[in-house]
């Protein structure tokens, strides 16, 4: 890895308060692999209700569902994202990947005199 002169950069989409960010995007990344929060929540070490929680607050902001809880069953249940859950979770990564990439033209024009071998952000994309 280089020593170069790196920027990092969080994206998170707020309205009063900061609702979703890459761990609320990670989270429903585990629930569309897993189709379990419990899982995803463990995956990134996170508790049951921290995830519930977050989950709850985005949907609250969004005014929309993110996920579907299956409860019980022969096959125990499960969750999965919803179809506007994956469409937010799309235009996310790309609003991230767009600013990512006018971030890195920004500071390699600014600090270009600076970067020696290093250049751009050290997070990529989500």
């Amino acid at each position: 890895m280089s020593n170069g002169l790196r920027y990092s950069l969080n994206l998170k989409l707020k309205r009063e308060k900061i609702f979703f960010g890459p761990g609320v995007y990670h989270l429903l990344a585990g629930i569309v692999e897993t189709e379990s929060i419990n899982r995803a929540a463990k995956q990134m070490g996170m508790s049951y209700n921290k995830a519930w929680r977050i989950l709850n607050q985005a949907e609250k902001e969004l005014g929309f569902n993110l996920v579907e809880k299956n409860v019980g069953g022969s096959n125990g249940g499960g969750t999965i994202v919803t179809p506007a859950g994956k469409q937010f979770m799309e235009k996310f990564l790309r609003f991230q990947k767009i600013m990512y990439k006018e971030a890195d033209k920004h500071f390699n024009d600014i600090f270009d005199v600076f970067i020696e071998g290093g250049s751009g952000n050290d997070e990529g994309t989500i």
